[in-house]
Formats: structure tokens, C-alpha cells, sequence
């Protein structure tokens, strides 16, 4: 369960987070329930984006709440949103630990080295690290094999499609968006081996008006059915408005595109963060990296929308399942070997990559339209 990451994402993440910019954050918190006899944990959790209804600071939060709900009154939570990565995390999160808190999450890759530096000066303190790499004795990283979802979700995307072209709007050229990127093609390919996927580059993270461009952009390309990995839900209106499809990342967005939406690859990090703060509180906590996906429940593919066959729909359900069992690897070749999209072999014929490869991907496989920058 427990997977080294000390080698991945090194040299593309760091510069490509680095000009992520927010306002001011915001300080919220959460009073333990009434009752409460024994002193609780004081969690803190750091978003790097506001809370916004659906998407990737939602889920974190979500998972917080599930920590609530779990733990009830031996739990007091607190969070601080629209954290800038850089200074303004590090001040974050030392005002964190400096006010009692026993264990603080940190969701953003950006957030890796403010992090290992206010632990350094706190280490009584837990932290976990979450999409970093570095541990220490009281950092924890941990992060999910969003791939498979993606994967999955290329295989609904592949089905419904008509033209049998696909856009990407992405963040950062960073390997696991590489690895989205490439899975979700290969989901694709695999029912329609014809199928193209079109990727347009942000340089940014949460940008709701240059997502939308981007994703009307390919609409005008023959592209009918779009994916993403960005922080909000500006892709996913933008289908809907042009009456094309999308596949939701992060959260359900049926409230978004109620009619876009084919299905949705959502994170879930209520268990992860509830088994932590139970550690925290048992005493029986440890730095570890932990790299799970749909076999550890936190990656989940579903909520199919309405236009979604139900053949499609057990499909897709019966591939989730495959991957949970180890039946189903994403980046696993066939008869064939598996190339790039500039004809170099990645993947020999009959044999799949381990993690190491996954974890530095640097290369956009056969089918992608799009160009990592080096």
C-alpha cells in the first residue's frame, strides 16, 4: 500500500506551481461537539484555491468534514483557504502549528516545501504532505492514481463520442497530468483506436475564464466530449453552454452540466484523513508515503449522466472493478507495444510499467494532438 515517492515529479513540478496566486485567505473553523469530555485533536487543513462547490479544494474539504463525522467531538477541525503557494503557505501553516494544532494537511504539491520547513521548527507536530514527495519523521506524503480514474473515464468518453476527438484542458505539463493525459487516451483508444485527444496548456491551476476559452477553443475543433485538470468547474459549463460533453474531475458536477456530464472521476480522502487524525489521537502515528487509487478507495469513477447507456455505464463499472482487483492496469500494452505520439516505444508489447516510470512521466503517448514543453 505504502509506495516510495521519493523520486517523482522532481524537476517539472517545482517550476510549474510556482506562480499560482490567490486572495487573501480566509480563516474558518470548526468547535468540537458539546459534550466533548476528553481534549480533542486539533486538525488543520490549508486549501490553496476557495471553496467552491465542486473541485479540488471541495474535496479536501469534504474529507474533512468526514474526519467530523467520524470522529465527532474528539476532533476540532480548522481551515484556511486561498493560500498562496510559497510565502504566504508557510506563514499559513506555521500560524497552524504555532496555535496547538497536532496534525496539519497541506493538498497542493506547491505547499511541499513550506511544509517540511515550518516541521523542521515543530517537530512534535504531524504533517502530511498531500501530492508531495519529501518525508521526514513527522511528514507524511500521500497522494491517489487519479490515472485510473482517468482511464476509466476514457473508455465512457470513447463510447459516447461521435467525432472520436477528445479535448484536454491542463494545468501544468507535470507527470501526473502527463499520466491523465496518456490514460484517458488509452481508455479512449481502447474501444475506438482511432480516437485523438487534443490537449490545450494553462500554465495555471484555477483560472475560471481562461479554462472556459480554452475549452471553447476545442469545441471549435471537433471536439465533442472533453476532459480536464483544473481547479474549477468553468470546463464543465462550458459544455453544457455548447451542448457538448465533459467528463467531471475532482467532484461531481451534475449541478454544473446537467446534461454534459457523461461521468465523473472524484477523490476521496475521508477515509485517509480520518485514519491519520485516529493515529494522531491513538499515538500511533508514522511518516509514510502512501500512493492509492481505486483499490484504496480513493479514486472512484461514477455518476453517469442521463445520456449514458447503461451498457456503457456496467462497462466502464465492470473496468473499475478489474483495476481494484490488479486485473486491469492503464499503462499495461497489449500485443502491440504502446508509443508516443512521436513514435518512440514507452511501453514493449505484453508487458506494463512500474511505478517508478509512472511516477516521472515526461512523454504524451500515440493519439495525443499536443506537446510537452521541455
Amino acid at each position: 500500500m505504502y509506495k516510495n515517492l521519493a523520486t517523482a515529479l522532481r524537476a517539472a513540478c517545482v517550476s510549474a506551481l510556482a506562480g499560482a496566486v490567490f486572495i487573501s485567505p480566509v480563516f474558518s473553523q470548526t468547535a468540537p461537539a458539546k459534550g466533548s469530555t476528553a481534549e480533542p485533536v486539533k486538525a488543520g487543513f490549508v486549501y490553496v484555491s476557495p471553496i467552491t462547490e465542486a473541485g479540488w479544494t471541495r474535496q479536501h474539504d469534504e474529507g474533512r468534514k468526514a474526519v467530523e463525522a467520524a470522529l465527532g467531538n474528539q476532533v476540532k477541525t480548522t481551515f484556511v483557504e486561498n493560500v498562496a503557494e510559497g510565502a504566504d503557505a508557510e506563514r499559513v501553516i506555521r500560524d497552524l502549528a504555532a496555535t496547538g494544532h497536532q496534525i496539519i494537511f497541506t493538498p497542493s504539491f506547491g505547499y511541499m516545501e513550506p511544509t517540511l520547513k515550518v516541521a523542521q521548527d515543530y517537530p512534535h507536530v504531524k504533517f502530511e504532505s498531500i501530492t508531495g514527495y519529501k518525508t521526514t519523521p513527522n511528514v507524511a506524503a500521500a497522494n491517489a492514481r487519479y490515472y485510473e480514474g482517468r482511464y476509466l473515464a476514457g473508455i465512457a468518453a470513447g463510447r459516447m463520442s461521435k467525432t472520436g476527438v477528445a479535448g484536454f484542458v491542463a494545468g501544468f505539463p507535470i507527470p501526473e497530468v502527463l499520466q491523465g493525459i496518456n490514460a484517458f487516451t488509452l481508455g479512449m483508444r481502447s474501444v475506438n483506436p482511432q480516437a485523438a485527444v487534443k490537449v490545450v496548456w494553462l500554465n495555471v491551476w484555477f483560472d475560471p475564464p481562461k479554462e472556459r476559452d480554452a475549452a471553447m477553443a476545442l469545441f471549435n475543433q471537433d471536439v465533442d466530449v472533453i476532459a480536464f485538470h483544473t481547479g474549477s468547474t468553468a470546463v464543465m459549463a462550458a459544455a453544457q453552454e455548447r451542448g457538448k460533453m465533459a467528463v467531471a474531475y475532482h467532484s461531481d458536477m451534475r449541478r454544473t452540466g446537467p446534461d454534459a456530464q457523461i461521468v465523473a472521476v472524484t477523490h476521496q480522502w475521508g477515509s485517509y484523513y480520518t485514519e491519520r487524525v485516529r493515529a494522531v489521537q491513538n499515538g500511533t502515528w508514522k511518516s509514510a508515503n502512501l500512493w492509492g487509487g481505486v483499490r484504496e478507495g480513493m479514486i472512484r469513477v461514477g455518476d453517469f449522466g442521463t445520456r449514458v447507456p447503461a451498457a456503457v455505464q456496467q462497462e466502464v463499472l465492470a473496468a473499475q472493478k478489474a483495476i481494484g482487483a490488479g486485473k486491469l492496469q492503464p499503462f499495461r500494452a497489449g500485443k502491440a507495444p504502446v508509443r508516443d505520439n512521436e513514435g518512440q516505444e514507452r511501453i514493449p508489447a505484453g508487458q506494463a510499467l512500474s511505478d517508478a516510470p509512472i511516477l516521472q512521466m515526461n512523454w504524451l503517448v500515440e493519439g495525443v494532438v499536443g506537446k510537452v514543453a521541455r
